[in-house]
């Protein structure tokens, strides 16, 4: 057997067990065991597998390309290199697919943990409802997966993939020690802010203006610098905000209190503002918004948490200009209309009547007195009803964990059973609210 013949049968083999290997990646609807509450919405299904599917079908039309070079009169003129090379291409190929069926696998299995796939459902659908903006953009289909740390991410749809393909949704990574409480909420649509201002383009709108402010000879122009840098968090931190009210920034609170010596650190190199200027902006737009006491109240706590007193003369001296700049620069965020939102402005479109801190708390004493009530009620205004509860003390923690637990449950399995379903098994859905009803607010 010629050196070339040879070659050619060694690397066809080659190529026929990738074929056998990539038989084996299954749509996800094969693999993975979860209940029906569990499962991600149809659209991000359909978005996922219809992406992966694309793939596979792509790399079995270059195998066989290959394969069909190999046996064809243009291999037997070449050298085996020349057949080498493009088989590790396709090997390249193949763990690129690989790739990108295990980034989706990671949030997909989730869903099969006991009482966590529900949950995750549940928040699959309150970040669909943070994200909703009609008249403005359609949004993309969002899932939601928890991992270790203190922090939130997300993958962005629209966002490159390995394979340099578009991702089909977008991916949360939420933190486990956040579940279950009102502070999931907060990290959650900050991470969704970040998706609605990459569609609306907002951090391109908004960043022109921050650079004009440091023109001239001001020597307070550094702390422009430091908004230009921060601005693509601030903005997220915004629709937080606006979304959820003091529950964002109390959540906020939490991921970021840390030792003092990472409370200060400031450096234009790093897109997230420092911890402590970050709450005190996250206050500024709040009372911007939704003009209130609290906001002050909070923000003076920590700053007592924090004290400037304690910082280098020169570290102070930064952070009293970012001090003195917040109000001008919440100011000019608010008031900013970008093209995007056709002429009106950010706080106009974003924020809404129903999310003053007043008209949260007479929601809550309504809700206490008639309790289903709350189940019909946008899943982002809930969470800021239970936010702004907790603020005013009238919840506490336990009680609030164990009715976000029966709400996701009850969210994820409303958007399980849709309304022919829903007929069908009235009998079987009945009694379960009916014993639920009374327990939410024990």
């Amino acid at each position: 057997m010629g050196a070339s013949t040879f070659s050619s049968r060694l690397l066809d083999d080659e190529a026929r067990a990738m074929l056998t290997r990539l038989a084996r990646v299954k749509p996800f609807a094969l693999l993975e065991p979860m209940l029906p509450a569990a499962a991600i919405s149809l659209p991000a299904q359909r978005a996922i597998e219809s992406y992966l599917a694309n793939g596979r079908r792509e790399l079995r039309r270059r195998i066989h390309r290959f394969r069909q070079w190999l046996r064809g009169p243009d291999h037997s003129n070449s050298i085996p290199s020349e057949a080498q090379r493009r088989f590790t291409m396709l090997r390249l190929r193949f763990n690129i697919v690989l790739s990108q069926f295990d980034l989706f696998a990671d949030v997909v299995t989730q869903r099969s943990e006991h009482e966590t796939g529900v949950w995750l459902s549940g928040l699959d659908i309150v970040a669909a409802d943070a994200l909703k903006l009609p008249g403005y953009f359609e949004p993309p289909p969002v899932i939601c997966y928890l991992d270790r740390g203190p922090g939130a991410a997300i993958r962005r749809a629209r966002t490159r993939l390995p394979g340099d393909t578009d991702n089909p949704v977008a991916i949360v990574r939420m933190p486990r020690e956040r579940m279950v409480g009102s502070g999931i909420a907060s990290s959650l649509v900050h991470e969704v802010g970040h998706q609605a201002a990459a569609i609306l383009e907002l951090v391109e709108s908004v960043r022109p203006l921050l650079k004009e402010m440091q023109h001239g000879g001001d020597p307070d122009r550094i702390a422009w610098q430091f908004w230009e840098r921060w601005i693509s968090e601030i903005i997220a931190d915004f629709w937080a905000v606006a979304r959820l009210g003091i529950g964002a920034t109390v959540g906020l609170m939490a991921v970021v209190s840390l030792p003092q010596a990472f409370m200060f650190r400031v450096t234009l190199e790093d897109p997230h503002p420092s911890p402590w200027a970050r709450v005190l902006i996250s206050c500024a737009m709040g009372q911007a918004l939704y003009p209130n006491a609290q906001w002050e109240k909070l923000a003076r706590l920590w700053r007592s948490f924090y004290p400037l007193d304690e910082l280098k003369p020169e570290l102070r001296n930064i952070f009293e200009k970012i001090t003195a700049s917040i109000p001008d620069f919440v100011a000019l965020l608010i008031n900013h209309r970008p093209q995007s939102l056709r002429g009106k402005s950010m706080a106009e479109v974003i924020a809404t009547h129903e999310r003053q801190p007043n008209r949260l708390s007479s929601y809550y004493q309504a809700w206490k007195k008639s309790p289903q009530q709350i189940r019909s009620a946008p899943p982002s205004l809930v969470f800021a009803v239970l936010g702004q509860a907790r603020m005013d003390g009238t919840l506490s923690p336990e009680q609030e964990s164990r009715m976000l637990a029966y709400l996701l449950t009850y969210w994820a399995l409303q958007s399980t059973l849709q309304e022919p379903i829903c007929n069908s098994l009235r009998c079987a859905g009945r009694p379960i609210r009916a014993r639920r009803r009374e327990s939410i607010y024990v």
